[in-house]
């Protein structure tokens, strides 16, 4: 990418940027709303799982040709249609009339998610290589910062007495329009490497990706739990109020977003792999902190530092992924994804289910143990090439 002007890359970073606050909003915006729709079409809980476990299903599905497309195609031409396909997905289940319908419309939503997913992060990996510096954290902040948004706009959507699918269609329409100005700013197009054997047509599971899946899913388990889990522990095991226990997500939250706009620098100035044994020992510490010492303040502490110390270690796996292999990189990505995107969904249930045997505290020491094998894993992040080419 050594033909990049520092302009073109500063213009592509602030796109990409923008399909990363895309995926937040629309993500933030459907979780949102989902108490509205399961009241709208009376479902049980039970019911209501199917649901969100289609959207997973049609993220496992979308990852299995979502890098190939990326790379036959470049990331530039995958990137604006799943970001505008993306936005638009989102609004047909707020106006599922039944079950199945939603199933299928949340199918869908998780099938182009996919496309977006890894399209928007083999882009990110090739703007930080024009940079010449790490980039990646930063994205996966701003992605936060959406997800914050598009809470903002379904809590105040909801405070208003607006639908679901008056909510969803307001919020996806006009990004699916941006999207149509932010693609004039994304690198050129590579052309599609041949078919040869060292990009084959059909994806290869090194030992080495299958690791960095595997550093992704314990990553990710400790988000998981994080969402399902923080506010039920300083409620049910700390004996904190319901609106102090509402604050350990948030705390976490906060923490995890600002880890990762500090992110870029501290990697540029450890490198990948002190950075991620570092924070995977941070992360560790904070949530043993929450867990042994059993007093509210301070394990909302905790929180704080086991989001921090998360904060950068999917986004420096990705890039590593993205890095190891430039001809494959939407590959990689959609590889390492699959695995760790299992963490977010077995997560809160391995939690859920050690907690009936052990209790939650018990239960709450499985990611803290994750956190630990992340550190341990760091050297894996070694990258074999400088990331400026």
């Amino acid at each position: 990418m050594s033909d990049t002007t520092p302009r073109q890359a500063a213009n592509a970073r602030r796109a990409v940027s923008f399909f990363f606050i895309l995926l937040g909003t629309v993500s933030g915006a459907w979780a949102a709303r989902i108490p509205a729709v399961k009241h709208d079409l009376g479902l049980s809980d039970g019911q209501l799982s199917y649901g969100l476990l289609a959207v997973a299903a049609g993220l496992v599905v979308g990852m299995r040709f979502a890098g190939r497309l990326t790379d036959h195609f470049g990331s530039a031409r995958v990137l604006t249609p799943a970001g505008i396909a993306t936005a638009l997905a989102v609004i047909p289940p707020g106006y599922a009339p039944t079950l199945p319908l939603l199933i299928a419309t949340l199918f869908l939503y998780g099938l182009i998610n996919a496309c977006l997913d890894v399209s928007m992060n083999a882009h990110g990996a090739e703007v930080e290589r024009a940079y010449g510096r790490p980039i990646m954290s930063s994205f996966h902040g701003v992605f936060s910062v959406g997800g914050l948004i598009g809470a903002g706009i379904g809590g105040l959507s909801a405070w208003l007495g607006l639908s679901a699918a008056t909510t969803l269609a307001a919020t996806g329409l006009p990004l699916a329009l941006i999207c149509l100005h932010a693609r004039r700013h994304l690198l050129p197009t590579r052309p599609a490497a041949p078919a040869t054997t060292t990009t084959p047509a059909r994806p290869r599971w090194s030992s080495w990706i299958v690791l960095m899946g595997v550093v992704a899913f314990a990553g990710l388990v400790g988000e998981g739990a994080a969402v399902d889990w923080t506010a039920v522990y300083l409620f049910e095991d700390l004996g904190a109020p319901q609106s102090v226990a509402a604050l350990g997500f948030a705390v976490f939250s906060a923490a995890m977003t600002a880890g990762r706009f500090a992110g870029d620098h501290l990697a540029q100035r450890l490198g990948p792999v002190r950075l991620v044994r570092y924070c995977g020992l941070l992360a560790a510490l904070g949530l043993s902190i929450a867990l042994l010492i059993g007093r509210v303040p301070i394990a909302i502490a905790g929180f704080a530092l086991f989001g921090l110390g998360l904060a950068t270690i999917v986004p420096q796996v990705f890039s590593a992924a993205a890095n190891h292999d430039p001809a494959r990189a939407g590959q990689a990505i959609a590889q390492v994804a699959t695995v760790g995107y299992a963490g977010l969904v077995a997560g809160p249930a391995i939690i859920g289910g050690a907690a009936e045997i052990i209790g939650l505290p018990g239960a709450l020491a499985i990611p803290a143990l994750l956190a630990a094998f992340m550190a341990a894993s760091a050297g894996a992040l070694r990258p074999r090439t400088p990331i400026a080419s």
